[in-house]
């Protein structure tokens, strides 16, 4: 494989983004952009919001904090990354991320290989104005790609007052 983009320089607004509930999606690189080698994405995510505990069986995905301080479990091991701090989840093992501070955090995500960021797009179809999204859609949507959920989120949520992507409250 090999870098496909002709462009040498992306600027800053080169960009389209999709929200997730308290989760944002900003699409950084895509995979026709890298020859499906990697895609990149940037995560805003707003106080006290937990990532849906999960696995993926087909990409490693690895994070870098830009700014905020975020709370992490990847297997057991439970840890703070704060900017300049590095996040490995690799395929195969159970993880989530949460923002435990007070402002909104971000941080940029290379998925390799590429392909998962049309993931966030399709999920965002999913999360409606108001209410909860149909999980039957989302189980579906999370199958097609290979992630499967854990019941991490009634313990975190407890443990660090978090509320769960996507919910109101």
């Amino acid at each position: 494989m090999r870098i496909t983009n002709r462009s040498i320089v992306l600027p800053p607004d080169a960009t389209r983004s999709v929200h997730l509930g308290g989760v944002g999606v900003v699409f950084r690189l895509l995979a026709d952009q890298t020859g499906g080698m990697f895609s990149v994405v940037e995560h805003p995510v707003q106080p006290g919001t937990l990532v849906p505990p999960h696995v993926h069986t087909a990409e490693d995905e690895f994070s870098y904090v830009l700014e905020g301080e975020f709370g992490v479990r990847i297997g057991d091991q439970i840890a703070q990354a704060i900017p300049g701090c590095w996040v490995l989840k690799p395929r195969g093992v159970p993880h989530t991320f949460w923002n435990a501070g007070t402002t909104t955090a971000r941080l940029l995500e290379i998925i390799a290989p590429a392909g998962f960021e049309t993931y966030f797009e399709e999920m965002a179809k999913l999360i409606p104005d108001a209410g909860l999204p149909d999980f039957g859609q989302v189980g579906a949507l999370a199958s097609r790609y290979g992630l499967s959920f854990v019941d991490w989120a009634p313990e975190l949520m407890a443990k660090y007052n978090l509320k769960l992507l996507g919910r109101e409250g």
